[in-house]
């Protein structure tokens, strides 16, 4: 199966938000996704892997396997949650320069950061930041195994 890249990804989601008609019914989707992402095993809810920048608790688990970026993420807020859980599946699993060079157009393409408070759209850019910091660090250090 061929891999997806990160803009047929991005896509993808766009094509998802573009069935909702209002933003409520697109908070429903996001709160969804949240639950359904996988749960992070209390192990990796470490300080190293805790997002700074975010007024709730999020946590990124990075790892490098087979050339490419894997993320893990949890948090303890649900919207939030999701947002994360949407920037895990559109960045992970790809090469670390793809990841960097990432413009994640679709955040603007639904219309996610007129929508959410200030607070929140800063810990969006956290995250974001702190997954392409993870990414970068596997190019800088042309690592071929390992944890981050």
């Amino acid at each position: 199966m061929e891999e997806k890249n990160i803009q047929i990804i991005e896509e993808e989601i766009i094509d998802d938000f573009s069935v909702f008609d209002d933003w409520m019914q697109k908070y429903e989707y996001i709160i969804e996704y949240g639950k359904s992402l996988l749960p992070m095993d209390d192990v990796y809810k470490t300080e190293q892997n805790k997002v700074a920048g975010c007024q709730s608790q999020v946590w990124l688990y990075t790892e490098f396997k087979n050339g490419n970026v894997i993320f893990q993420a949890d948090s303890d807020a649900i919207i939030t949650k999701g947002l994360v859980g949407l920037l895990v599946r559109v960045l992970s699993n790809h090469k670390p320069q793809d990841i960097v060079k990432a413009k994640l157009e679709f955040i603007d393409k639904i219309g996610m950061k007129e929508h959410l408070s200030p607070n929140r759209s800063n810990g969006l850019v956290s995250m974001i930041s702190h997954m392409k910091k993870n990414a970068e660090s596997y190019l800088h250090k042309n690592i071929t195994g390992g944890k981050c």
